[in-house]
């Protein structure tokens, strides 16, 4: 096995695993406010801890940073939180409402139809990967899944 097949089983596991803490954050974090009633609150105890682990992890691996900020660097990188803030407070007021598997249900099927635009015009200094007939035929077959999932 070539090491670049290794560093993709290795990156597509490490992935697949991240998947698994999506469904678990939101039943836990969904499952807090409704015990605490205050969706706002149960985020912002979920988004607080998130910085601790993060900052933790930063000086354990990194130290302290040397520069937060380059000019070259477009301010819209800057603003990824807003996405991460916006997912937190929605999947913790849906989840209690809609249930886990609807609501993952639906955000996967939002990310893949986003990743595929995102990888179609390279935006984000992504790179590009145009659609193909066989990434559109995926996307349908994961569409058709997603409904089959939140119908049962």
């Amino acid at each position: 096995m070539g090491a670049l097949q290794s560093q993709t089983w290795f990156f597509a596991a490490l992935m697949l695993l991240a998947g698994f803490g999506i469904p678990i954050m939101a039943a836990l974090n969904g499952g807090l406010a409704v015990r605490i009633q205050s969706t706002s609150v149960a985020s912002c105890i979920l988004l607080s801890f998130a910085l601790v682990c993060a900052l933790t992890i930063t000086l354990l691996t990194e130290g302290i940073p040397q520069s937060l900020y380059q000019s070259s660097t477009p301010f819209y990188f800057y603003m990824a939180g807003i996405f991460v803030v916006f997912y937190t407070f929605t999947i913790t007021w849906v989840t209690p409402r809609f249930g886990v598997g609807n609501a993952v249900a639906f955000v996967l099927l939002g990310q893949l139809i986003a990743m595929s635009i995102i990888d179609q015009f390279g935006l984000f200094d992504s790179p590009q990967i145009n659609i193909s007939l066989q990434r559109i035929a995926g996307l349908v077959l994961m569409a058709t899944g997603v409904f089959l999932v939140v119908r049962s």
